[in-house]
C-alpha cells in the first residue's frame, strides 16, 4: 500500500470563527433600543386609554343596533333621543366643554345664588355640572350636537329628536321609513365619529 494516498483518519474538522453576537456593540445602540421600547409603552397605553376611554361609545354603538332593527317599534324611536343624551353625558371632556365652563363661572360669580354646585356622577367619575347637558335643549342641544359632530348635521336634528321623545304616539308612528332609516344613520354617526376633548 502506497503511504502517500490519503486516508479518512487524515481529515480534520475546518476551524470555524466564533459565532457574531446579536446583542449591540456600542452604547448607541443600546439607547436607541430604549427609546425604542419605551415608545411602544407608550404607544400601547395611550391606546389602551383610548380603548377604556371609548367604552361609553361602543355600549351606545351596541345599544342604537338593537334599536335599529326595532325601528318599527314605538318604545325604540322614543329611546333614541334617549340614548344621544346619555352618550352626551358620558363623554369624558363634555364638562370641559367652553360654553359650559363658561355658564359656571357667570353662575359662581353671582353671590346671590348661594345654592351649592350639584354635580352628575356616573360610574364614580363626577362629569358635569347639574344644568349643563344633561337640561339643554333646543337650541342650545342642537350647537352641542354641531359643535361635538364630525360632519355637517340637519338644521334641524335636535328638532327631530325633540319630536321622538315628545310628540304623540301617532305622529311618531306615522314617521316615514326613509325618515327614520335617516334618523338612525345620522345618531350612528355622531356616535361613532363625535369629538372628544383628548
Amino acid at each position: 500500500m502506497n503511504p502517500n494516498i490519503p486516508s479518512i483518519e487524515q481529515l480534520k474538522e475546518i476551524a470555524l470563527p466564533a459565532p457574531v453576537s446579536y446583542a449591540p456593540q456600542t452604547w448607541g445602540w443600546w439607547v436607541l433600543l430604549a427609546v425604542l421600547v419605551l415608545a411602544v409603552l407608550l404607544l400601547s397605553a395611550r391606546r389602551y386609554w383610548q380603548w377604556r376611554r371609548d367604552r361609553y361609545r361602543r355600549e351606545a354603538l351596541v345599544r342604537l343596533a338593537q334599536l335599529q332593527q326595532r325601528s318599527n317599534d314605538l318604545q325604540a324611536l322614543r329611546e333614541l333621543p334617549e340614548l344621544l343624551k346619555r352618550v352626551a353625558l358620558s363623554m369624558p371632556s363634555a364638562h370641559e366643554s367652553p360654553l359650559f365652563v363658561g355658564a359656571r363661572l357667570a353662575r359662581d360669580a353671582d353671590t346671590s345664588n348661594p345654592q351649592p354646585d350639584h354635580v352628575i356622577v356616573h360610574r364614580g367619575q363626577a362629569l358635569l355640572p347639574q344644568g349643563s347637558v344633561g337640561a339643554i335643549g333646543g337650541e342650545e342641544w342642537q350647537a352641542f350636537l354641531v359643535r361635538h359632530s364630525a360632519q355637517p348635521l340637519p338644521a334641524d336634528f335636535s328638532q327631530q329628536l325633540a319630536l321622538l321623545a315628545y310628540a304623540p304616539d301617532a305622529v311618531v308612528l306615522a314617521l316615514p321609513g326613509d325618515k327614520r332609516a335617516q334618523l338612525f344613520s345620522t345618531c350612528k354617526h355622531w356616535v361613532e365619529h363625535h369629538h372628544v376633548a383628548a
